[in-house]
């Protein structure tokens, strides 16, 4: 799914963007590709706030993660590495949580991620939600499941620069959050402790954070707390390619960011949607299509979108806070909790602001 000129060799491609630029240049046109025009625009829109989606995509593209994805070949639900490719809920071309399972095989996985961004005065919450048709196992004893859910809150500080500064993540692995923190940070343990050092890598040269998740369960966790063990693919955020792995192996794949908020492509506008969800942050699924090595070991209705992701041992903070309250639960897990304002700005989650601005 490469575009031609990426795989060109390094002397044919330099010649292939010089002539590129001269002939635009000739004609007048600007020498912005469409990744970096996208990302002007929304960098622009971004000094109004992040009520239009071209401001959420330019700010999430900024600090989206360098995402590694363990895949494992072996076992007769793995289609070959295939069920941990990434990918959209419609990957199939519908709305239907019950028949994914069964469609993984033959459609392409396409690599995408879900953003949203929730604001106060104080920082930026920025939510990524990585999506699997399968939660597979290839063992007996394991159970499995139709769709998988999980991801990442990024904790920006609203410094006074254009993206802020990243300051805290928290991650979510099934039915636990952990917290993460990088290098300098202004942020401590609170509540709950650390879990560890929220590793940067350099993408289009700014940093980023790694994120990686399992094979098979895909739970998720600061690199490299999870890493890729053999087989594994590596993904970088992108506001306009969405490239399908050419392998099991692959280490230069996109995944374009899409707006959970979005009418056209998001999760939130249809979470009343009954094809999709059981019910409230729960994708519905069912156990046709081979799901469950041995009966009774497939679940239904068992995966969930951010507004359903609970830690199972975190007091007060509730089911779906962290996508609908995000300053409460960065209150909690870190300190000091003093500096985190709880006054929204913009949250549709609480219908705080119109996220339908183009």
């Amino acid at each position: 799914m490469r575009s031609p000129l990426r795989r060109l060799p390094p002397v044919l491609k330099f010649a292939a963007v010089t002539t590129a630029l001269t002939w635009l240049s000739a004609c007048g046109e600007g020498v912005l590709d469409e990744e970096e025009a996208v990302f002007a625009q929304g960098r622009q829109a971004l000094l109004n706030g992040v009520g239009s989606s071209s401001a959420r995509a330019a700010l999430t593209k900024r600090w989206a993660p360098i995402h590694y994805q363990d895949v494992d070949v072996t076992g007769s639900h793995s289609l070959s590495g295939k069920s941990d490719f990434l990918t959209r809920v419609d990957f199939d071309g519908d709305w239907s949580g019950t028949n994914n399972w069964d469609n993984t095989g033959s459609r392409a996985l396409t690599a995408h991620a879900y953003q949203s961004v929730v604001e106060t005065s104080t920082h930026w919450y920025l939510l990524y939600t990585f999506f699997h048709p399968r939660d597979w196992s290839d063992s007996l004893f394991d159970t499995e499941h139709e769709n998988d859910g999980e991801g990442v809150l990024l904790i920006v500080k609203r410094d006074g620069s254009e993206y802020g500064a990243l300051v805290g993540a928290v991650t979510v692995a099934h039915k636990d959050f952990f917290s993460y923190v990088p290098s300098g940070s202004p942020l401590a343990s609170g509540s709950e402790s650390l879990d560890g050092t929220l590793s940067m890598a350099s993408f289009e040269g700014l940093p980023h954070p790694i994120t990686a998740q399992e094979a098979k369960g895909h739970g998720l966790k600061a690199w490299p707390y999870f890493d890729i063990n053999g087989d594994g693919v590596k993904y970088y955020p992108s506001l306009t390619l969405a490239e399908q792995p050419s392998s099991a192996t692959d280490a230069d794949v996109r995944y374009k960011l899409l707006d959970l908020y979005s009418p056209t492509d998001g999760l939130w506008p249809r979470r009343d949607l009954t094809p999709l969800f059981a019910s409230d942050g729960t994708f519905r699924g069912d156990t046709s299509g081979g799901c469950g090595l041995v009966a009774g070991n497939c679940g239904t209705n068992s995966a969930n979108a951010p507004w359903g992701w609970d830690d199972q041992d975190d007091g007060p903070i509730l089911r779906g806070e962290i996508a609908k309250d995000p300053a409460k639960l960065a209150a909690y897990y870190f300190s000091p909790s003093s500096q985190f304002s709880r006054t929204y700005t913009f949250n549709p989650f609480q219908n705080i602001g119109n996220p339908d601005q183009p």
